[in-house]
């Protein structure tokens, strides 16, 4: 057996060692045959006897999910499958094409989905565009119920780990893998914002995604190793990668139990500053590990998950009652409410007719944009926040602002919705707080405003280092040139921060980097106490905080500041962390 390698994105980390099983990909494997006249008929019937399997299948799977197990957009997940399932041009067109060509059902539905995956490749925004995986997935359970193959997931080996092996993965699978408990997963497909991705972070199992040909490759039953921190796999490796990975797996294990006799110790340098660290959150359902890594509060609520891949809005109730479970879930903690951030990689089908195909959608109609454009959207959602804000230390987050024209106009809808409810004797914390969003060189170059007018502020840094850098992290032509240690992005957060505690306005960092344990000592250097970032990370960045002194590193942290050479911020970078 030959030993090899194939790289994706990591989406999710750590070491799973196991063997191979194989999703079957039926799009790749569907026969064309004709039929005749006198067979039409019942391979018509024969086609609707599998739709009518696959509805089935889904309502069962819909029946079975509990809001313990699963986030709550997988029922959504499930609810966009149905109606694509039974959308005519899925459900009705194939009868057609097995009326008019005699051909088999299979062939028949294979042939459909061609010309609506073309359709979607057209679209140019890259949500929608994204949403062809969900027909590709919608016609795999049909084709598997023609070809007499099961719908669901093979159960996995109880003697080892079990790593599963897919083109790709619908909403419908992921939620097996989670009844299943697979070892790991990986798929030729997926990103870090895919459902794959989802699912795995939430199971909190190692993930590489985007392989491209990892199902053609990889053969049943062959012994894989899955390294999510390092997006590789590595298929039947020797003996010596594959003692060496054990050990790995066995340090990190042990890592983690020590791990977590931190979660309630205080986070503070050896020099005695206290530090804050947050969790980022999507739904309501990713409070659990929050609370069990022992966060300090939610430092950044991305509200336009509760928006996305679903069929219409959510209604002001229904935002209401998510916002309101975490701020009794976090026990009086601040939880910061970002308004939703739609547009960019993040569009929404349904809005009313309001979404739109923009050019550019990065630097488009997006986040607070999108929300003064549409303020009736905006205000059902801040009356909905305000309303939690009675049940717990509830902030408001406005993301991408860029000027204090935009900061006045925002607070004037805000201060719009807190009458109404007044009005009603509806209750609302009348001094909630409200932040922005620093994720624009602009909003750095001009944070005087933003100082003079907001409560607190939360450092984007994934937008931040995207606009400064002008590179589009999603794209893998120039994905490698996005650098968190580009001299330009290092000055611009370091300003920020220094500008917010000059003037004792509270200041966070809520993107990727406020996570990564390599820049924990850069950050701190530069005065930040305030860190928010997936739950998962937590303990590793306390970690660092506790065996850190601020006044030794603050002067290796100037100097990294300063420096124009890439070289040199490395080696400082590393002696940081030595």
């Amino acid at each position: 057996m030959v030993t090899f390698s194939l790289h994706g994105i990591g989406v999710s980390g750590g070491i799973a060692i196991g063997r191979a099983q194989l999703v079957s990909h039926a799009t790749l494997e569907v026969a064309h045959y004709a039929i005749p006249p006198s067979k039409v008929g019942s391979e018509i019937a024969r086609f609707e006897t599998a739709v009518a399997e696959v509805q089935r299948e889904l309502e069962a799977l819909h029946g079975a999910m509990t809001g313990d197990d699963l986030p709550g957009e997988f029922g959504a997940f499930l609810d966009v499958h149905w109606m694509i399932l039974n959308d005519a041009t899925l459900s009705e067109a194939p009868k057609r094409i097995i009326a008019e060509q005699r051909c088999n059902a299979e062939w028949a539905l294979h042939q459909q989905m061609n010309v609506l995956v073309d359709q979607f490749d057209e679209i140019e925004d890259p949500y929608l565009r994204e949403r062809r995986s969900d027909v590709v997935q919608v016609v795999e359970r049909v084709l598997k119920r023609l070809m007499g193959k099961p719908g669901a997931l093979p159960p996995p080996s109880a003697e080892e780990q079990t790593i599963l092996v897919a083109h790709d993965l619908s909403p419908a699978d992921v939620i097996q893998f989670k009844s299943h408990r697979y070892g790991a997963f990986l798929t030729d497909l997926g990103g870090v914002t895919s459902h794959t991705a989802i699912v795995a972070r939430s199971l909190n199992v190692p993930a590489v995604v985007a392989t491209h040909n990892a199902r053609q490759l990889i053969r049943d039953g062959e012994l894989l190793i899955v390294d999510g921190n390092h997006n590789v796999v590595i298929v039947n490796p020797d003996r010596a990668i594959l003692a060496e990975y054990r050990l790995k797996q066995s340090e990190l294990e042990l890592e983690r139990q020590k791990l977590k006799r931190l979660r309630l110790k205080p986070a503070e340098t050896i020099d005695g500053i206290h530090v804050e660290l947050y969790a980022n959150i999507e739904l309501p359902e990713d409070l659990e590990p929050a609370v069990e890594a022992g966060a300090n509060g939610v430092g950044l609520f991305r509200s336009e998950f509760l928006f996305l891949n679903r069929p219409g809005l959510p209604s002001e109730d229904e935002q209401f009652e998510a916002y309101r479970r975490v701020a009794e879930g976090m026990g009086g903690k601040p939880v910061v409410i970002r308004t939703f951030d739609l547009g960019a990689d993040k569009a929404k089908e349904g809005l009313d007719g309001l979404a739109r195909v923009a050019p550019n959608p990065a630097l488009g109609l997006r986040a607070v944009r999108f929300c003064l454009a549409e303020p009736r959207l905006f205000h059902t959602q801040l009356r909905a926040i305000l309303r939690a804000s009675h049940y717990g230390r509830v902030r408001i987050l406005i993301p991408m602002l860029a000027s204090a024209g935009e900061i006045d106009q925002t607070l004037a809808v805000i201060a719009q919705a807190k009458e109404g409810l007044r009005e009603q004797g509806i209750p609302f914390d009348p001094n909630v707080a409200v932040g922005g969003m620093i994720e624009i060189p602009a909003a750095v170059l001009a944070i005087g405003a933003f100082l003079a007018r907001l409560d607190f502020l939360s450092i984007g840094t994934n937008d931040l280092i995207q606009y400064t850098l002008a590179v589009d992290r999603a794209d893998e032509a120039v994905s490698h040139l996005y650098d968190p240690l580009h001299p330009a992005v290092l000055r611009l957060i370091a300003n920020a921060i220094a500008s917010a505690r000059k003037a004792r306005v509270p200041i966070a960092v809520c993107g990727e980097m406020a996570g990564d344990v390599r820049l924990t000592r850069l950050l701190l250097g530069m005065g930040l106490t305030e860190f928010s970032m997936h739950p998962a990370h937590i303990l590793a960045v306390k970690q660092r905080v506790l065996t850190t002194d601020v006044a030794e590193i603050r002067p290796v942290v100037d100097r990294m500041r300063r420096s124009d050479d890439p070289a040199r911020v490395a080696a400082l970078l590393d002696r940081l962390n030595a």
